[in-house]
């Protein structure tokens, strides 16, 4: 087994930090803005590019209505979760560079943290593009480039410890830099967020949403800092 990127080794700590309902960003930033773009509509089937232990699948189903969910992951143990949580449901082993899917196969297709994971990211924006119906939604909820491009040590902290702002570095130099926490070290990929823009237009893709949320919960000390220098964003773009 190789592990290149850090997720084979990584992947047992990745579940516990995760639980059943996500780290504080999934929880508290992300969900309650996804939840509230998809409420009330209808999607025949879902792809989630990069599904991990498999949180949003079950997320989709359960709380959206989704029937037909398809979650794909290159990492194995991350996989051997996803089913022991959800037996029924439709788990495989791929990456997002290569989908296994014909053209056209989702009316939704999700990247929701995955971006920042995916080396070749020219090939895995075409990639979901094409697997996308037409009319259909591509969703993608992502990290903002001015904490990736600081390579995991963003906060410039005083002698006591406490935060005293974000320093930003590198911006437009595309680079990769090993991310350790709570038991877990990946590899993670900056890229300036014209990068991004630039492929999605490319794949003939329309922009229809976009938000950078505040934290509404969780810990005080946590949504402080977070709402001091907020490090998410959620775009939805609709396929012509």
């Amino acid at each position: 087994m190789t592990d290149e990127n850090g997720w084979d080794m990584s992947a047992s700590a990745w579940v516990i930090a995760q639980g059943e309902n996500g780290d504080f960003t999934r929880q508290f930033v992300l969900d309650p803005v996804i939840d509230a773009w998809l409420a009330g509509r209808s999607f025949a089937s879902a792809l989630d590019v990069g599904c991990g232990e498999g949180r949003f699948c079950r997320r989709l189903k359960a709380r959206h209505g989704i029937v037909a969910v398809t979650g794909i992951d290159p990492t194995e143990p991350l996989l051997a979760t996803a089913r022991a949580k959800d037996p029924a449901g439709d788990y495989r082993l791929a990456s997002a560079e290569n989908l296994p899917f014909e053209d056209h196969r989702f009316d939704l297709t999700v990247s929701y943290l995955t971006l920042i994971d995916i080396p070749d990211i020219e090939r895995a924006i075409a990639e979901m593009a094409r697997v996308t119906a037409p009319g259909g939604t591509l969703l993608i909820a992502n990290l903002n480039p001015f904490i990736t491009a600081s390579g995991g040590t963003a906060w410039v902290k005083d002698d006591s410890g406490a935060k005293r702002f974000v320093k930003v570095d590198r911006y437009l130099q595309e680079h990769s830099d090993w991310q350790a926490w709570r038991g877990i070290r990946i590899l993670n990929h900056h890229r300036p967020l014209s990068r991004y823009m630039t492929l999605l237009l490319a794949a003939g893709l329309r922009l229809t949403r976009f938000d950078e949320p505040p934290a509404i919960g969780g810990p005080t000390e946590a949504r402080a800092a977070y709402n001091r220098v907020p490090y998410a964003h959620v775009m939805e773009w609709t396929k012509a």
